[in-house]
């Protein structure tokens, strides 16, 4: 038994050892590295300023006055479905238009000066409208130029000049409905770049060219996206990461084991080595991979375990959100006439610098509000439209979204808890305080987060995606207690990640001089033909013949 685990910690070692290596230099750059989608606090500090004016159109008007051309952007955008015999033409077949769902988020800005209702429909689909005559909106170069200015002016008002337009930049993930996108180069010393999409003006990516290195050689390497560049699918990738993880597991257990079963302390009148020696190894890098193994060996197994349970191997875990049905389900009905034709005039705190007006909704209830550079929210006045959403119109939402599971209990918290923090890198402004939290009286033990102020659905956890948190965000993060406090959780990474490089390092090392000393063996083994007699030699050639 013993030598099995020899065997498997050593071959599966010299198998791993170079992903391992990258894994922990990767991840050791990822614990400095910011990410280069703005944060809403950042896109809020960015905007220009909205100033509403008499005449714009509410968005159910501009919703209503773009029907035509949203159904044919619909159309270009939705892949034709092939025919039976793959040929649609031939088969008379026309491409359907696909169906056009009502407003699900509604924000009114400002962008390159024209005012905007920036809206999701009920099919996830981003679409930018004019509040002046209500037609549908594409971001061209020159106004992602526009757009690129403003922003730049909030840093210092540098030069900003048009590079390429990107149908699917490999530096952005998940953000398909925006596409294709804009980048822009600010001049400004640091190579800043902005990726803006062309059917929105978002700015969805900002960066430097240090955090751009960063992400290519931190987060990109880590979660092996090169693959997707080779031509494999984002599937291939995940089962790739998750099975070579599964072997990092294995390699990382049985070389704890090994060590263990290796060291020999001394203690309580038990034998050492010779020499006092507490382990056998007089290699430098047998001695290194000993002792940085042995320190750092728990947290390598945790990493790779909690890398492999990322994944979600065999679905084990629940959804990480609710699906699009569940959010349906929780707003509930159609959208209120009050927030359809409401047209912004006179603002509530309008001495704030109001950069953004939304209205949310929560069955018939509806709450107008205002954003303010500084990431404040201000509710409006309007007929018909309240400052907060009431406590009723929460809790008929939870029911509408748990059908007949009963509510167990309701909190405002005030503080963050283990389910619902901060990240580091995010801001108040993507996790709000304070929260309800509604606990459902069902099977699952299922948990909602939700915004008072806006109705925002912000999290749904049950008792399987808790015991994810720990199992994944815990053990590869350590986002819990007084650990997640900067600089602490900085030099409690750094110091881990470094005894995880010695231990790869060293593996690569010693895997190496393994392979060579096992081919040199092979080589030896097999007699030179040149050196036997003629007998020797027809009695091997008669044995391989026969073999």
């Amino acid at each position: 038994m013993k030598r099995l685990l020899f065997e498997i910690h050593r071959w599966g070692g010299i198998a791993l050892a170079l992903f391992m290596v990258l894994w922990f230099f990767s991840g050791l750059l990822i614990v400095f590295a910011e990410p280069p989608t703005p944060t809403r606090a950042q896109q809020l500090a960015h905007a220009e300023t909205l100033t509403p004016e008499t005449g714009w159109l509410s968005a159910g008007a501009a919703w209503d006055a773009s029907t035509e051309q949203r159904k044919e952007f619909l159309r270009l955008r939705t892949p034709a479905k092939p025919a039976a015999n793959g040929n649609a033409s031939a088969s008379g077949e026309k491409k359907s238009t696909p169906a056009v769902n009502g407003i699900v988020d509604a924000h009114l800005v400002r962008q390159g000066g024209e005012p905007l209702w920036l809206v999701e429909d009920g099919r996830g689909q981003h679409l930018a409208l004019s509040a002046l005559d209500g037609s549908l909106h594409a971001t061209d170069a020159g106004q992602a130029l526009k757009i690129a200015q403003v922003w730049a002016e909030r840093d210092g008002a540098r030069p900003v000049s048009y590079v390429e337009t990107l149908d699917k930049p490999a530096i952005l993930r998940n953000q398909d409905n925006l596409r294709p996108f804009h980048r822009i180069a600010i001049e400004d010393g640091a190579g800043s770049e902005l990726l803006i999409s062309a059917v929105t003006g978002e700015v969805v990516h900002a960066s430097t060219r240090i955090q751009r290195g960063l992400y290519w050689a931190g987060n990109w390497v880590h979660l092996f996206r090169p693959l997707e560049l080779a031509g494999a699918s984002n599937d291939t990738r995940v089962e790739v990461l998750k099975w070579t993880a599964f072997v990092a597991v294995v390699a990382s257990l049985t070389g704890l084991v090994v060590g263990w079963l290796r060291w020999r302390p001394g203690w309580f009148g038990k034998k050492t080595y010779s020499e006092g020696r507490v382990h056998p190894y007089r290699n430098v890098w047998f001695k290194l991979h000993f002792w940085g193994g042995l320190t750092g060996g728990v947290l390598a197994l945790a990493w790779g375990l909690s890398g492999f349970l990322n994944n979600n191997p065999w679905q084990l875990f629940s959804p990480a959100n609710p699906g699009k049905e569940e959010l349906k389900r929780y707003a509930g009905g159609e959208d209120p006439s009050v927030a359809q034709s409401w047209r912004p005039t006179a603002l509530v705190g309008a001495e704030a610098d109001v950069v953004e007006l939304a209205w949310r909704r929560l069955g018939d209830e509806t709450v107008p509000l205002a954003y303010t550079r500084d990431g404040r929210r201000l509710p409006q006045a309007s007929d018909g439209a309240g400052s907060r959403f009431g406590d009723a119109s929460l809790l008929a939402a939870v029911h509408r979204l748990a059908g007949d599971v009963p509510v167990a209990s309701q909190t405002l918290l005030q503080e963050y808890d283990n389910y619902y923090y901060l990240r580091h890198h995010r801001d108040v402004a993507d996790r709000p305080l304070p929260v309800l939290r509604v606990e459902l009286a069902d099977a699952a033990g299922t948990h909602l987060y939700i915004d008072p102020q806006d109705g925002r659905l912000l999290a749904k956890q049950d008792r399987s995606r808790r015991v994810f948190r720990w199992l994944y965000s815990a053990l590869h993060h350590w986002d819990f207690g007084w650990l997640y406090q900067r600089p602490l959780w900085d030099a409690w990474m750094v110091v881990w990640v470094l005894l995880g490089l010695v231990l790869s390092v060293s593996a690569v090392a010693i895997g190496w001089k393994r392979l060579l000393l096992t081919f040199r063996r092979r080589q030896q083994d097999v007699p030179d033909p040149a050196a036997l007699s003629v007998a020797d030699s027809t009695k091997l050639a008669t044995e391989s013949r026969a073999g």
